[in-house]
């Protein structure tokens, strides 16, 4: 049964919702900053759920520091290179294993290439 208090519908992508950023613009910072506050749907995080928060972790910076192309760090860790595009761009998001998988990269990557490669 459906949730009478739900709305639901569909954006549609030839006629996107339109925003006026004048209102925006025209704030001080720390009046974008009490409107945020004052929404009780948007509530900024605790410092105690800051601190629980787990990151996911930045793939296309892991591979831009150490110097690859997409195909090739695909290549060197076991990853179809569609995918590492797809955590890069977004499209999709690492799972738990593939983030761990990802942390252990940018901390010891030639031990990970050295085993992918066995």
């Amino acid at each position: 049964m459906a949730d009478p208090k739900l709305v639901r519908f569909r954006l549609d992508p030839a006629n996107p919702p339109m925003a006026n950023w004048s209102r925006f613009d025209a704030m001080t910072e720390d009046e974008r900053h009490a409107a945020a506050l004052a929404d009780p749907d948007a509530q900024p995080a605790t410092e105690e759920q800051l601190a629980k928060a787990r990151r996911r972790p930045d793939v296309k910076a892991i591979r831009e520091k150490l110097g690859l192309t997409v195909e090739v760090f695909a290549s060197r860790f076991g990853l179809s290179p569609g995918l590492v595009h797809d955590w890069e761009t977004g499209t999709r998001w690492p799972d738990r294993p593939a983030q761990m998988l990802l942390r252990v990269i940018e901390r010891e990557p030639e031990t990970v290439a050295r085993v992918a490669a066995e």
